[in-house]
């Protein structure tokens, strides 16, 4: 019998992947701003969303770093929440803290190091190990997560017209996202490019008549509603959804501060129970391990379409 060479790449590529350990990533199914904006669009199915706070920040893995992005990836589909920050000679690199000492194997302000002498440094993890990795440029982050993830771009100190340029010299408005804070913020991103969705502070009904004010259509952002899994939630679950805005809780500063993993996962999932439609972690891979079981599946990747207990 005579083998076609196309079956014969194919069977060499999947026996290339099983020698090489290589596990095949969860993307996102993003290929436009319409996709994006459908995405993050709430229709009331229940339908749950990972973000990965810094990307992830376990053993072996530090936060703002690539090779992170892709161990969760690996596990699950996530989109990763991550910050911009300038160099000496104005080279956007990710880095949460204005000083390397927490993350990295340098001392000192960040602003104080140029791109080159940033390179040599090793990132840590969160037991404050050095990696073998070191800090990206956003510009690398952005190459790597095209067609397979969503970046958002926190707001650290890099000013807004530099964020908004390198969005839109890569063309990149259909896979990364960017955080605002404020009404105002959020009313410049729109400005500067109408297709942009934005992660935006909504904590407060007052807030969110600014939004509107401002005229940034509601398809355009998703909303942070803070950190605490409360019952006054529900005002704002309520507001937010019925403008088909999809809601957000981070974990990161109470929750995963948990130090028993039963009990980060039962809060992750009261978090979704009470409301909540993503779900920002230091620990996505346990989210996602965490919805599977409240879901009863065998994919953890599928509990993207998980429906709340």
């Amino acid at each position: 019998m005579k083998i076609s060479t196309p079956t014969i790449m194919a069977l060499l590529a999947t026996l290339f992947a099983v020698s090489s350990g290589y596990t095949q990533l969860h993307t996102l199914p993003i290929k436009s701003t319409p996709d994006l904006q459908a995405y993050f669009h709430y229709t009331g199915n229940g339908k749950q969303i990972i973000s990965g706070h810094r990307g992830s920040y376990i053993a072996g893995y530090p936060e703002n770093a690539i090779e992170t992005f892709e161990y969760v990836l690996k596990h699950t589909a996530a989109f990763f929440e991550i910050d911009p920050r300038l160099t000496k000679d104005s080279v956007i690199v990710l880095l949460h803290d204005s000083t390397l000492d927490r993350t990295t194997t340098g001392k000192g302000r960040l602003a104080d190091y140029t791109w080159e002498e940033v390179k040599q440094l090793r990132l840590k993890d969160k037991d404050g190990k050095p990696t073998p990795y070191r800090i990206p440029t956003l510009q690398e982050a952005i190459d790597w997560a095209r067609g397979k993830t969503v970046l958002n771009l926190d707001k650290k100190d890099v000013p807004l017209p530099m964020t908004a340029n390198i969005i839109k010299k890569n063309n990149a408005a259909t896979f990364v996202m960017v955080t605002v804070h404020n009404a105002k913020q959020a009313k410049f991103y729109y400005d500067a490019d109408s297709r942009l969705m934005m992660s935006a502070f909504v904590k407060t009904e007052k807030a969110l008549k600014e939004y509107e004010d401002a005229g940034v259509p509601w398809k355009n952002m998703i909303a942070y509603i803070g950190s605490e899994n409360k019952p006054a939630n529900k005002i704002m679950f309520d507001l937010l959804h019925a403008r088909a805005v999809m809601c957000m809780i981070s974990a990161a500063p109470v929750y995963d501060k948990l130090p028993i993993v039963q009990e980060r996962a039962a809060s992750y999932r009261d978090i979704f129970v009470q409301g909540a439609d993503i779900l920002e972690s230091d620990y996505p891979v346990e989210v996602a391990a965490a919805m599977k079981k409240a879901a009863g599946v065998s994919d953890v990747a599928s509990c993207l379409n998980c429906q709340p207990p």
